[in-house]
Parts: C-alpha cells; sequence; structure tokens
C-alpha cells in the first residue's frame, strides 16, 4: 500500500493526464462517428432546405403577385351593360355592339389601377340581340391608356381561348362554383390570366383578364423576393447562392447571379403561373457533398483542438498541483534539512564551550583548538542563518544590494582566508589559480558576492565525496570577470542540471542521500548574480565532478547578460583548463 502511494505521490501528474486523456478520448471518437453520419446526411437535409426555400420564395411571389392581380381584373359589374332580363326588349335591328360594356368606367378603372406586371389587358363578354350568340373581346393598352389597340392574332387568340371557360357559363346560365383567378398558358408569349365579373346574384357578366409581362415577374417581383429572404434563410453563404430560372430547353431566363454550368443541386416547378418553367438553386463554389467534407473538417478540427485547449489546462492545473505538492514536500525537508543543520554547529558550541566552562580543559592547544572548532562552527551558523534570512527577503521583494567598485580577487581571497581553519579541519585543500595581473574593477555588493561564493565553496564541499581538492580560478572573459569553482565529487546527472537553482531543489543521488543541506544555497547565488546582470553556470558528469562558474560584468553593469552561446565557450574553456 505505501508503494502504491509513493507511485501515485510520484506519477500524479500522468495519472491524472491519463484519467482525463482516456474519457476524452472516447468523447472524440464518439465525435467523429457522429460527424461522420452527420456528413452523409446533410447534402440530403441540405437540398430539402433549399427545396423548402425556393418554394416558400415562390409561394410569397406568387401569392403577392395574385393579390395585385386580382385588384387590378376586379373590374366593375356595371361596365357590363347587357343585361339577362332585358334581351327579350332588343329587337335584331336595335343590337349595337357598343352597347355591350361601358368603356369609360373600364378604362377608368385600369388607369387608377396601374400594374407594371400586365403587358396588355382584356375585357370579354357574350352577347348578341336576343340570345347570348357571340363573344366580344376588346383590348386595354396600358402604354396608350386606352381601347385603340390592334391585337395581332395570336393575342386574340390567346384572349379568347382564355375567357372561353367563363363566358360559356353566360351562354348556358348557369352559376360558376369557384370564382377565382385562372390561368391560361397555351400560348407561352400570351400568358394570360382572367377573373369573371359576376353580378349580384353570382351570374357571370363577362371577364377581365390580362396578359402577363414575364420579364417583370422574374427580374422584379421574384428577384425582389430572393434577395429579401435570402440573407435571413442563408445568413453564412447566402453570397455563393445562385438561384436561376430554366425553360424547358434548359435556357436561363434569370439567375441572381453570374454562375458556370455547373449543375444545380435541386430544381422546383412554379406554381400557378409559368408552369413550363421551373427554379433551380445550388452553391456557386462547392457543391452540398464538398460543403459537408468542409463542415465535417472544421467542425472536427475544432473538437480536436477543444480537446487539446481542455487537456492541456488539466495538464497545466495537474502539473501546478504536482509542484505544489512537491514544493510542499520540500519545504517539510527544508524545515527537517535546516532544523539538523542548525543543531549540529550548536551542539558543538555548546559541547565545547561546557568543556571550557567547567575547566577541564588546561591544555593551552587544546583550549586554541576548541575556541577554533566553535569559531568555525559559529561561521557555517551564521552562514546558514543569512541564508534564511537573503532567501527571505528575496521572497518578499526587499532585498537590497550596495554597488561599489570592487576587486573581485581581493573578495575571493578574503574569503578563502576566513574559512581556511574549516577547510583544513575537513581535510580540503583550496587551490587558487588567478591572473599575474590585477584583474579589473568591478562594480558589486562585496558582502553579496562573498556570500555567493561560500555558498558555492560550501556546495563544493558536501559534494565532494571521497576527493578533497577543489580548484578555484579568477579571470577575464571578453566582458567579464570569471569566478569558477571546480569539485571532483559525485556530480550532477545531465537532467538535473536545469534545476539545481531552483529553490528547495536537492539533487535526488543514493550518492548523496546523507548530505544534508537547506536547497537555498545555489538558488540565492543565483538571484545575487542576476541583480548584478551576471550569469551563474554549471557544468557536471556523474562520477567527475562539477564545475560552477560564476560571470560578472566589468565596470556598469551591463543591461544586457551574455550571450549563450559565448558563455557555453567560456564554460568549455574553464572545464578543459581545469581537467
Amino acid at each position: 500500500m505505501d508503494r502504491v502511494k509513493v507511485f501515485v505521490r510520484r506519477h500524479a501528474l500522468w495519472i491524472g493526464i491519463v484519467a482525463v486523456a482516456i474519457p476524452l478520448a472516447a468523447h472524440l471518437w464518439l465525435q467523429y462517428e457522429s460527424l461522420r453520419k452527420l456528413q452523409a446526411t446533410l447534402p440530403v437535409s441540405r437540398r430539402a432546405f433549399m427545396r423548402q426555400y425556393l418554394s416558400g420564395v415562390l409561394n410569397q411571389t406568387m401569392m403577392a403577385f395574385e393579390e395585385r392581380v386580382d385588384v387590378v381584373l376586379n373590374v366593375p359589374a356595371g361596365a357590363f351593360r347587357y343585361r339577362f332580363p332585358d334581351r327579350e326588349h332588343i329587337s335584331e335591328d336595335q343590337f349595337d355592339i357598343r352597347r355591350v360594356f361601358d368603356w369609360p368606367a373600364i378604362a377608368n378603372h385600369f388607369r387608377e389601377n396601374q400594374f407594371r406586371g400586365a403587358r396588355l389587358f382584356f375585357v370579354s363578354a357574350v352577347s348578341g340581340p336576343k340570345e347570348p350568340t357571340f363573344a366580344v373581346v376588346r383590348f386595354y393598352d396600358p402604354v396608350s391608356c386606352s381601347f385603340a389597340y390592334f391585337p395581332t392574332e395570336q393575342e386574340r387568340g390567346a384572349a379568347h381561348a382564355a375567357s372561353a371557360s367563363w363566358t360559356a357559363f353566360t351562354m348556358v346560365f348557369t352559376h360558376p362554383n369557384s370564382l377565382q383567378l385562372t390561368v391560361d398558358e397555351r400560348d407561352p408569349k400570351n400568358r394570360a390570366i382572367v377573373k369573371p365579373i359576376v353580378d349580384e346574384n353570382s351570374r357571370v357578366l363577362g371577364v377581365a383578364g390580362m396578359f402577363v409581362d414575364e420579364n417583370y415577374f422574374l427580374q422584379e417581383a421574384l428577384a425582389t423576393e430572393i434577395g429579401r429572404t435570402l440573407p435571413q434563410k442563408f445568413p453564412e453563404d447566402f453570397r455563393d447562392a445562385v438561384i436561376a430560372v430554366f425553360d424547358r430547353d434548359r435556357r436561363v431566363l434569370f439567375a441572381n447571379q453570374p454562375f458556370e454550368g455547373a449543375p444545380f443541386d435541386v430544381n422546383w416547378p412554379i406554381p400557378f403561373l409559368f408552369k413550363d418553367r421551373y427554379i433551380s438553386m445550388k452553391m456557386r463554389t462547392m457543391t452540398e457533398e464538398q460543403y459537408s467534407r468542409r463542415y465535417f473538417i472544421e467542425n472536427l478540427t475544432f473538437s480536436i483542438l477543444t480537446a487539446l485547449v481542455l487537456l492541456g489546462g488539466i495538464a497545466l492545473t495537474l502539473r501546478a498541483a504536482s509542484r505544489a505538492m512537491k514544493l510542499s514536500q520540500m519545504k517539510a525537508e527544508f524545515v527537517s534539512n535546516v532544523s539538523h543543520e542548525l543543531r549540529t554547529p550548536l551542539a558543538s558550541i555548546r559541547v565545547f564551550g561546557e568543556f571550557l566552562k567547567l575547566g577541564r580543559v588546561r591544555d593551552r592547544e587544546k583550549i586554541h583548538e576548541y575556541g577554533e572548532y566553535i569559531e568555525t562552527e559559529s561561521r557555517r551558523l551564521t552562514q546558514l542563518i543569512n541564508n534564511i534570512l537573503d532567501f527571505s527577503k528575496i521572497e518578499s521583494g526587499q532585498k537590497t544590494y550596495k554597488f561599489e567598485p570592487a576587486r573581485i580577487e581581493q573578495v575571493v581571497r578574503d574569503t578563502l582566508r576566513t574559512f581556511e581553519i574549516a577547510f583544513e579541519q575537513n581535510g580540503f585543500t583550496i587551490r587558487l589559480e588567478a591572473s599575474e595581473q590585477a584583474l579589473p574593477e568591478v562594480v558589486i555588493d562585496t558582502d553579496a558576492i562573498g556570500q555567493a561564493f561560500i555558498n558555492l565553496l560550501d556546495n563544493a564541499v558536501k559534494y565532494s565525496g571521497e576527493s578533497k581538492e577543489i580548484v578555484v580560478k579568477l579571470g577575464v572573459e571578453g566582458e567579464f570577470v570569471a569566478i569558477a569553482v571546480r569539485d571532483r565529487g559525485v556530480g550532477i546527472a545531465r537532467e538535473e542540471i536545469g534545476k539545481v537553482f531552483d529553490k528547495f531543489y536537492r539533487v535526488g543521488n543514493n550518492l548523496v542521500h546523507d548530505v544534508k543541506g537547506s536547497g537555498l544555497g545555489l538558488s540565492i547565488v543565483k538571484h545575487i548574480i542576476e541583480a548584478h546582470r551576471g550569469k551563474v553556470m554549471v557544468e557536471s558528469e556523474p562520477g567527475r565532478g562539477s564545475t560552477f562558474i560564476i560571470l560578472l560584468p566589468l565596470g556598469e553593469p551591463p543591461q544586457s547578460a551574455a550571450r549563450p552561446g559565448r558563455l557555453k565557450a567560456q564554460l568549455q574553456t574553464y572545464s578543459e583548463e581545469m581537467s
């Protein structure tokens, strides 16, 4: 059970990602299957929607057209003068065809109800001296606004043919069951719409009719309705929609925009009028199958991106939680290690102090030796406390530095001299290699740089293993003064080199599990050097030791740090020289 807990704690991030990735992958698969089925059915659905749209457009256009025609053809019944009861009182000699219609009343009606959809108006009635024996048809020209129009034989024949079914009711003296408009399209060039005119007893007195202006119907009535409704029904791709009207010979009679000869997706017949025409619709740039494929790809891509973003967000959350757990664990280890670090020098100081207090040591050399131990442990304790205090100031943003010109070799020598006894007590040899020429002055905080140097030395002592030799080298590299600290100890694994400067982080090497420390030393070194606009680097190999290099800018701190490529070359130079 403990092993399981440890495994879960160490691999919590990956476990969380896998736990989320499996259901997310299942969701993506279901989404893919759903989109694939939709891809197969979408063209059919889109074509059905197009047919519905075309049907609706035609119905709305026809409805408005019929309503207008019904008003225009609603000639007053009084304009038809022939009355059935009067036929017995009119002799054959007295009959006058001019008495069949009230010409001024009819002309006035057509003038008051101008309609651009009518190319020519006509009225028709059946008349005769005794019995209604022949049909009379007269034409009204809406351009000249008069009956002074001489029709062609085709126009006369089309008008008689369109009126015949209604005038028959007059001849047989019967009442029609319906008074709706009727259409006669036997002559496509003279498409007629007629309306029966009845008296108060619903008896047919005559017929009012018109020849339809096909150009007006297509280019204005239908085009206006398409322009009004197309953006509403196809808001995303209405500019791509092509709607055209064809005749039976596939000749284009109308199109809302230019198009090439690709096949149309849907066709629909025109109701009531123009029954030998049909309306078609397609998308100009792609077929419905292509549109469906694009829709499939876009939605699948969006789903995948959404899943990746979700997975990334969860991974970041789990990573943050994992880091928080690790940070908490490192803090706990920090408290434990610091407690141990504090207890060790305090215990030594207490023991040696008690020996001296009780007078058990009378030999002057021993007294001197115990005093050195007490001084060494005090310095060690001071260093640890300084690290903790500096870390606290750094975390709270209160750490300040006092920059002043100084010689780096003097700072290094003073620091080594201070800890010389401690190194000798632990059997270490410190070799300082410096240039014979004096190094240029640098603008630094001497105390801070001394503390950073001490931390590097302390790490070299802790992780030297059986090797007791540490090399310190000073030099100038370009615009930087360099301090290198080299040990021949246990080294650092390649995957952990980038983490050693993190706060509370300690190398997880089995060779150093007994080495105590706070995990703050190198993070403080990094902060100090970066505050000086410098750079700290490390090169290490397990079992061959580590080299830490501090680069400090000459003169005033530069605006930018050294270029990474040059720093790497400098590190390689130091490593080769100290090998």
